[in-house]
């Protein structure tokens, strides 16, 4: 065997020996996220356009788990089973005074409503009905798609600022959002709080117009907000760093007008709709969305004080304490 033949073999045999003690790369962290409704939260279609995400399957791996409901979530996250969740500022609350999640941190923007050029939920009335100012609501029905929401607390605390007593001068139901446009038609109901996928509804637009909005009476709403527990924030940092660049990355890609068709084409598909009633989705009709993934806390707090002046909490909740943006702050500093 020539010299030459010798240093190939034996260069052979070495990488082999070396190569067999190197430890075996780690698995990806399966980070288990909750969503209740698509496209408010991106969770289930965050990967659908490709090269985006530079960390998924590497770093983490994503398992978006639905819950018909934010606060039915609650008990998967206390016991561990959910990871980061998209949670309504309500749910949150429950989340850290009902459910006694002490260590649940606010890591990142989901939605907000009532920034200026952007959709605010719309509390509609018919157009040939009775109802022409806050004032002939007196003695109504008000339907809402859930006690306590969002949609809900809006519509309370405009009837507190013009001295309506919202439990005693009329009366409030639970309507579901897709029978809201049929219980208005019907005059089972006077008004109705609708989000942004109800209000798109070209039906409900010929029967009916907005009486007030959401920004009306609470200016900015942190809508809803990624988080996660702070132990868990702890041991998977990096992991949670990478998805939280990886979801900037997709977030700007939805929000670019000139990717506007694909990506209702994705909402469409995933939700089985035709695309046209998609449309409004990542434009002014819908709610605003952080181009960093980064709530509005100070909007946050003032939502929760409402909660607590209006008797659903009871104590005020400082969210300064229940706060962790260095996460996220971290990763837009990696693609700026």
């Amino acid at each position: 065997m020539n010299r030459i033949a010798r240093l190939v073999q034996i260069c052979f045999l070495f990488g082999l020996l070396t190569g067999a003690s190197q430890p075996a790369a780690a698995e990806p962290l399966t980070i288990r996220m909750s969503w209740v409704i698509t496209p408010g939260e991106l969770a289930p279609i965050l990967f659908a356009h490709p090269g985006l995400a530079r960390h998924e399957g590497i770093s983490y791996h994503v398992e978006p788990i639905h819950f018909s409901g934010g606060p039915l979530s609650i008990p998967a996250i206390a016991k561990g089973e959910i990871d980061i969740g998209g949670l309504g500022y309500a749910t949150i609350a429950a989340a850290i005074q009902g459910a006694g999640i002490d260590d649940l941190s606010v890591i990142g923007d989901v939605q907000q409503d009532g920034v200026p050029g952007w959709y605010s939920i719309e509390y509609m009335v018919l157009k040939d009905g009775p109802i022409h100012e806050i004032a002939d609501l007196l003695g109504k029905t008000l339907g809402v798609n859930a006690v306590g929401s969002m949609v809900d607390l809006g519509q309370r605390q405009m009837l507190r600022q013009r001295s309506i007593d919202d439990r005693k001068d009329l009366t409030i139901i639970e309507v579901a959002s897709p029978n809201m446009k049929a219980s208005l038609a019907a005059h089972k109901v006077d008004m109705v709080g609708v989000v942004a996928a109800i209000g798109a509804d070209p039906e409900l637009r010929a029967i009916a117009r907005p009486l007030f909005r959401a920004t009306d009476a609470l200016g900015i709403t942190q809508v809803s907000a990624l988080v996660a527990r702070a132990s868990f924030l702890k041991e998977h940092r990096a992991a949670v760093v990478d998805l939280l660049e990886d979801t900037i990355r997709i977030t700007r890609w939805y929000l670019d007008p000139a990717n506007h068709d694909e990506a209702v084409k994705i909402v469409a598909d995933f939700n089985k709709q035709p695309v046209a009633r998609a449309a409004w989705a990542f434009t002014g009709q819908d709610q605003y969305r952080s181009p960093d993934v980064e709530p509005n806390i100070d909007a946050l707090q003032r939502n929760l004080d409402v909660l607590w002046k209006l008797g659903f909490l009871k104590a005020r909740i400082d969210i300064g304490k229940h706060t962790d943006l260095s996460l996220v702050h971290e990763a837009a500093a990696r693609i700026r």
